[in-house]
């Protein structure tokens, strides 16, 4: 069985475009973990700062307040209201659309981790530390909270950019000349933080491993000399597996957010669906997700179903293979 997932590994790892998606990918898992310790620290920085300008406050939630939805939050309490104001005030698009869903509110004057929520992309509300976010959620938090505001942002949002075409990959590849510019971005921002030890280390471990050539080496085959990886089988299916869930999580937070389901989405589904079905090894550890995607495909065609009774022809009067649900059907 290992000789057998080591086998496919190393047959996806013969194409040089996965294989560049791969590195970028473990490139931005190797940022977040050089940047995640100086977020919490500047968090909890920017959290003192507010909670010594509402000290006067109520030191709790009445409890009156109505959980966020979404981009909606109307806090009942006072204390709610001038957190919630505080956090506007320190947002660098004012005007801007919030995901105050990621945000349990009454916890605000308590956990400076929730507040740094308020300036990340939608989908964050089980980040509880900066240990459990993701580089989207950081580098969006460099960008929004002006706390950070003394870092270039234009070298953020080269990164953000490069992340953005990274997970919306429709075949998982990138180019070599795409990978180098891609390193070319992540050095540029990582030279922001030298004062950081941790992003000084990364700078050297992101530059090996994309001039790097990882290799699988197959028991009973030859092994070709000078191709020896710098992190191990057992990491490369880790991160292959970890960069895969998060392409996932992305179309299904992008569906989420439009409560619909579009013949884009579904050709986007279908082409990581049959890549993890002609994969074995990779089909036990992405079930759940696929599961997920399945179960929102579902959900979302009933409800445009029942929006479009008006419609010409419905899903249930067409064949099933002209039915887009039934592209669904053999989930992995």
């Amino acid at each position: 069985m290992m000789t057998m997932a080591l086998a496919e590994l190393a047959s996806r790892l013969n194409c040089a475009e996965y294989k560049n998606w791969l590195k970028a990918g473990q490139g931005l898992l190797l940022l977040r973990g050089a940047l995640q310790g100086f977020a919490g620290e500047q968090v909890q920085a920017f959290h003192r700062s507010i909670a010594a300008r509402l000290a006067a406050r109520p030191p709790r939630c009445s409890g009156r307040c109505p959980p966020p939805r979404g981009k909606q939050f109307q806090p009942a309490c006072s204390l709610c209201k001038e957190w919630k104001k505080e956090i506007l005030k320190h947002h660098t698009h004012r005007t801007g659309e919030v995901n105050w869903g990621n945000c349990r509110p009454w916890l605000w004057p308590s956990n400076s981790w929730e507040i740094a929520k308020a300036y990340m992309p939608r989908g964050k509300a089980d980040s509880c530390g900066p240990d459990k976010c993701d580089a989207s959620g950081l580098l969006n938090l460099f960008t929004f909270c002006d706390h950070f505001s003394n870092i270039d942002q234009k070298k953020i949002r080269e990164v953000i950019k490069c992340r953005n075409e990274l997970m919306h990959s429709s075949d998982m590849k990138v180019s070599s000349s795409w990978l180098k510019e891609f390193g070319n971005h992540v050095q540029n921002l990582l030279s922001e933080f030298q004062d950081v030890p941790e992003a000084q280390a990364a700078s050297t471990r992101i530059e090996k491993l994309l001039s790097s050539d990882w290799a699988v080496h197959v028991p009973g085959e030859d092994q070709l000399d000078g191709l020896e990886s710098e992190i191990s089988q057992m990491q490369m299916s880790e991160i292959e597996a970890e960069l895969i869930k998060e392409r996932l999580c992305e179309i299904r937070l992008c569906m989420e957010e439009q409560e619909t389901i579009s013949k884009e989405d579904l050709n986007r589904i279908q082409a990581v669906k049959d890549f993890i079905h002609n994969n074995h090894d990779l089909q036990r550890s992405l079930q759940a997700e696929m599961q997920n995607l399945e179960d929102l495909v579902q959900k979302l065609y009933s409800q445009q179903q029942l929006v479009k009774e008006t419609e010409e022809v419905n899903c249930g009067e067409k064949k099933d293979e002209d039915c887009p649900l039934q592209k669904m059907k053999r989930m992995v």
